[in-house]
């Protein structure tokens, strides 16, 4: 049999590559509006975040979701974004 190959994505505050299914997606829908997909299925373009504060950090300063995604990304979104990575890290 075939062994099948883990899908790997590239976090926007790191640069690191990583399995896809540990990390954050944030899309781009075709409305133009910006979400967190957690089922990494919805339709549009996406950008991923490692599930750490430091990356998410290290997204901000650069910029880095905002090139991906090739859209401002409003405030709230990070906000969203920082008290998720806070809930795993308390679980």
């Amino acid at each position: 049999m075939k062994k099948m190959k883990t899908p790997l994505r590239k976090c926007t505050g790191c640069g690191e590559m990583k399995n896809k299914k540990e990390m954050f997606r944030v899309l781009k829908t075709p409305e133009e509006e910006i979400i967190l997909d957690a089922t990494g299925r919805k339709n549009g373009r996406g950008a991923y975040v490692c599930p750490s504060v430091d990356c998410l950090t290290k997204a901000v300063k650069s910029r880095g979701l905002e090139r991906s995604l090739k859209v401002p990304v409003p405030e709230e979104v990070y906000e969203q974004l920082k008290k998720e990575m806070e809930n795993l890290e308390q679980s």
